[in-house]
């Protein structure tokens, strides 16, 4: 079992220098790309069945045990968010295939995007399984040099533009990260996650809240919190659909997900869990009237991955077993509908040829299916029953009825706010876009990229891709049950962090 562990990285590695070597060869790329995700999606099911049942698995690299040595560990909610995020990748990449098919063809090859789309696949995988905070670190580079390659790929000016806001944003991020590392080893002589853990209790109070919050701000950048969130309106919208799914769906959450484990088991403190609570309110309510401003439908959809963000600091700033079973419940509805609507929007913008709200008409009659594929995952993100959405709306409201604190309340009626809102936005986007008279397309303004292409045209895998992230979300809210007290034996998991230490320093062999 601990050998699947490093498979779910090796194996997009291997796969993206493979895919590199037999670059004239689309077809081969193909077969490769989605081989290797698909065998992933199978050891992540694995991974989460064995970690709910039996516990975490643990893997010591090069047979030096912990904390001296590099660490793997897939816990519950490591591998749950591993499946979810293979699955994304999977769809995503088949969306992608069929979409360069329809467009130029099945013999053209593509030599930068599937090397760079697994090696990014690789870097989010590590970065849910590493028990350290460099590995961790390592993960964020991997994940970020491959979005540099995807994010200006059939550059234009534009896209040069948001990829240097992005990339100075990212460098930025990645050098506060490594002071963070250092201050970390100087004051507590390890970084191992689990060993941590207990050294870092034995420091001064002053010195804890300084890093801890200096971590908040290293993994907010990442997670786009508000204020640290103006990159991402930005860069995201000037990618293709395919890519801004993936990073919408994956890479903020990694972000999140780096909050969720490090402030659990390490950065434990008041002051965080209270400046959480407050960033979490300016994040839903800035990022929700963002979007209500925009006219560009990826725009919008980007202020919105901002916003509901802050439903998962929300969870994660209360501190407590069911917040944080709101959190992680968040993450994994987020991931896939966030994902879905990306790529319906990628459908919409090839039907109508232009990004404009203004612009948009008719999509319903001249397309039912796609109108329907963006119904069902706007009503999910807006959290209404019985979506999955209101599920993990639910679970987090319970965890702020029940926690007693002003603050607390605040933050609840901000989250209920921001629901309201959402479905504001999704409703405007509905009646400009599908209602309507039918429109014909509009004449690509640029064909040299591959953002705007309005030839209505698109194939089976397409639209099956996106079918299947609809249908994923739908099955979350089937799976309620099972999924709820999964993520709450996770919660307790976390929030007690004994099992973790356990496993990693006593049983975790060389």
């Amino acid at each position: 079992m601990t050998e699947l562990l490093a498979l779910t990285v090796l194996l997009p590695l291997l796969g993206a220098a493979l895919s590199l070597i037999l670059g004239r060869r689309p077809d081969l790329q193909r077969v490769i790309g989605l081989s290797v995700l698909s065998t992933v999606v199978v050891i992540a099911s694995v991974l989460v069945y064995h970690t709910d049942t039996e516990g975490p698995v643990v893997l010591q690299l090069g047979g030096y045990a912990a904390p001296f040595g590099i660490t793997l560990v897939a816990d519950r909610l490591a591998a749950l968010l591993l499946l979810v995020s293979a699955v994304v990748t999977l769809a995503v990449l088949v969306f992608s295939i069929g979409q360069r098919v329809t467009d130029y063809g099945r013999e053209i090859a593509s030599t930068t995007f599937q090397p760079a789309y697994l090696v990014l696949c690789a870097g989010v995988s590590l970065a849910y399984i590493t028990g350290d905070l460099f590995n961790l670190f390592v993960a964020f580079e991997i994940m970020l040099s491959a979005s540099y390659v995807l994010i200006t790929r059939r550059t234009s000016a534009r896209r040069v533009r948001a990829g240097m806001t992005y990339v100075i944003v990212s460098l930025t991020s990645s050098l506060l990260f490594i002071t963070l590392i250092a201050l970390v080893y100087a004051a507590t002589g390890t970084i191992n996650l689990a060993d941590l853990s207990v050294a870092f209790r034995g420091l001064a109070p002053g010195v804890q809240t300084s890093i801890a919050l200096l971590a908040t701000v290293v993994f907010g950048i990442k997670a786009a919190l508000v204020p640290l969130h103006f990159w991402l309106p930005d860069s995201y919208p000037t990618a293709p659909a395919p890519i801004t799914a993936v990073f919408a769906g994956l890479l903020t959450k990694v972000g999140v997900y780096a909050l969720i484990r490090t402030h659990t088991l390490v950065f434990q403190n008041d002051t965080v869990w209270n400046v959480l609570l407050v960033v979490s309110m300016l994040t839903m309510i800035v990022g929700v009237l963002g979007a209500i401003a925009q006219e560009d439908i990826n725009r919008l959809l980007s202020f919105l991955l901002v916003s509901h963000i802050g439903f998962m600091l929300f969870g994660l700033g209360m501190a407590t077993v069911v917040g944080v079973t709101g959190a992680i419940l968040y993450v994994v509805h987020h991931i896939i509908v966030q994902a879905a609507l990306f790529l319906v929007s990628g459908l919409v913008t090839r039907r109508t040829g232009t990004v404009s709200l203004r612009e948009m008409s008719g999509v319903a009659k001249s397309a039912p299916l796609i109108a329907a594929l963006f119904a069902v995952p706007a009503l999910n993100l807006a959290g209404i029953p019985p979506f999955s959405g209101f599920i993990a709306k639910i679970t987090l409201f319970e965890a702020g009825a029940e926690s007693g604190t002003a603050l607390v309340y605040t933050a609840t009626a901000a989250a209920v706010l921001t629901s309201f809102l959402t479905l504001y936005a999704m409703t405007r986007v509905w009646v400009s876009a599908f209602w309507g008279a039918e429109r014909e397309p509009f004449p690509d303004a640029d064909p040299t990229d591959e953002v705007t292409v309005g030839t209505g045209l698109m194939n089976r895998p397409m639209v099956f891709a996106t079918s299947v992230l609809v249908v994923a979300g739908v099955a979350i809210a089937l799976a309620a049950g099972p999924l709820s007290a999964m993520s709450e034996r996770a919660a307790e998991d976390l929030m007690g962090g004994d099992q973790y230490r356990t496993v990693v320093l006593t049983e975790g062999k060389g």
